[in-house]
């Protein structure tokens, strides 16, 4: 992967964010009206990619902005990956853009993950959950390999999800997907890929943790939890073992960087270890230079 140079004020990057464009509202169709709710974010219901950039520029922070695409099981229109690339490209101060495919293309996906990589986009977002599949299905590892071949950064969901939460029969979501271990063959068969297990996969958390401390490729982002829920154990990891392999990461829109940042100050991490998480460890995954 090319090395991207970012602004030398750059103090955080947000390794999880995803658009509240209002192309990015008819992908989300109900199911992220219940996550609001779960939420109870105050974010608008649609903001640009410019208001954005200013938040995060204001902040003194850049953020990876995520794709989506489950049109397959929910028959929703994806977010395209030309839309998030001409983010990047409109605002290269603010965004760090991933792709996605849906998995379920399998071996067709192949030419767009590519395509994703000619885009300049840096890594590909999957949903299990959303998504129905179980990431260590063998059907989907064309899709992996050509992500490894291309330096491109693969980041899963893990745990529970706040889509559809509360929902009668969860809109038919099944959690089964989420689990962590699902992630440690695909790290097993593909070495070079550098995986990001997203949240703290509850209730399934110290399976995040195992995979994490087992395999050098992967690395935890921190979001889509309010810190003051985190369990002990995380935080215990987190301070410790496994600080240079912990990713700051909000969830925004469903969560802000301000609270993030508030609650997580409560545990009075070292401040080494506190800009590790918010920085250093990011430029490192994302081969980012200041």
């Amino acid at each position: 992967m090319v090395t991207l140079r970012i602004p030398k004020d750059i103090t955080a990057i947000d390794s999880h964010v995803h658009p509240n464009t209002a192309e990015a509202r008819i992908s989300d169709g109900e199911y992220v009206e219940w996550a609001r709710k779960y939420f109870k974010t105050g974010v608008p219901d649609v903001v640009s990619y410019a208001e954005m950039a200013e938040m995060y520029r204001s902040r003194k922070m850049m953020c990876v902005l995520l794709g989506k695409d489950e049109h397959t099981v929910t028959g929703l229109p994806p977010i395209p990956n030309d839309s998030i690339a001409q983010a990047m490209r409109d605002f290269p101060d603010a965004f760090i853009g991933f792709g996605a495919v849906d998995p379920h293309m399998g071996t067709a996906a192949v030419p767009e993950v590519r395509r994703i990589a000619e885009l300049g986009l840096r890594g590909l977002k999957f949903h299990p959950i959303q998504q129905r599949f179980f990431p260590d299905d063998r059907e989907f590892y064309p899709i992996y390999e050509a992500a490894q071949e291309l330096g491109l950064v693969v980041l899963f969901h893990t745990g529970t999800t706040g889509i559809a939460a509360g929902a009668p029969g969860g809109l038919g979501l099944r959690l089964k997907y989420g689990r962590p271990i699902h992630i440690d063959d695909v790290a097993a068969d593909f070495p070079n890929l550098t995986i990001i297990a997203a949240h703290p996969g509850w209730p399934w958390s110290e399976e995040v943790l195992a995979v994490a401390m087992h395999k050098a490729n992967v690395f935890v982002d921190m979001s889509g939890w309010a810190p003051k829920y985190f369990p002990a154990a995380f935080v215990q990891y987190a301070r410790t073992l496994l600080q240079d392999k912990m990713l700051f990461g909000s969830d925004w829109p469903m969560l802000t960087p301000e609270r993030w940042q508030k609650e997580f100050a409560e545990y009075n991490f070292p401040q080494n270890v506190v800009r590790k998480i918010m920085l250093e460890n990011a430029k490192r995954v994302l081969s980012l230079e200041q």
